[in-house]
């Protein structure tokens, strides 16, 4: 899973505001990261919320002109949509499962294929936390605090820990942490 969190551990602020993210101080290094990163392989994994709002920005030509390489990744990709209540999804690529998204998840890490990569999407990271479903969890800490907001975990009420797989920081002060599930 991937996430920008604050400095204080919220994906979103008040509101689902998540303006945070998006760092003001310029970085050409961690923008080719983001890039890179977006280019990737695997299969993205939304929640219907999360889905509803990158499907109304990346297949936009403000998107392409804004980050040609995150929306050129973000549109080839392919990519699930967990929801009971949405029947088509118009975003190319795209496939709506209903139904329990841990079954899925384990039906899906149980065949051969590429990678599964959850973005955003917090009930669902809390719920393929509970079932430890996730390998790995990544998260660009933004340097911010929010002080209030949602965490990515307000159902796992079992702790569990996680192995520090690798760090890097960058000039606008995020930081990229990657754990590995234990």
């Amino acid at each position: 899973m991937f996430e920008s969190i604050s400095v204080d551990g919220f994906f979103t602020g008040v509101d689902n505001d998540m303006s945070f993210a998006k760092n003001p101080v310029d970085d050409p290094e961690f923008d080719a990261f983001v890039g890179q990163n977006a280019s990737g392989e695997g299969v993205m994994l939304f929640g219907r919320v999360t889905y509803e709002m990158m499907a109304s920005f990346w297949p936009t030509p403000m998107a392409a002109q804004m980050m040609p390489a995150v929306a050129e990744g973000m549109n080839r990709r392919s990519k699930i949509v967990f929801s009971n209540t949405l029947k088509t999804a118009p975003w190319n690529n795209t496939t709506v499962l209903g139904g329990d998204a841990v079954a899925n998840v384990r039906k899906l890490k149980e065949e051969d294929g590429p990678d599964l990569v959850v973005l955003g999407s917090g009930s669902i990271v809390s719920q393929l936390s509970r079932a430890r479903l996730i390998d790995e969890y990544q998260f660009c800490i933004i340097p911010a605090v929010l002080g209030t907001g949602r965490t990515l975990f307000p159902d796992v009420s079992e702790r569990f820990a996680l192995t520090l797989a690798k760090t890097r920081s960058f000039r606008n002060g995020n930081v990229f942490v990657t754990y590995e599930g234990a």
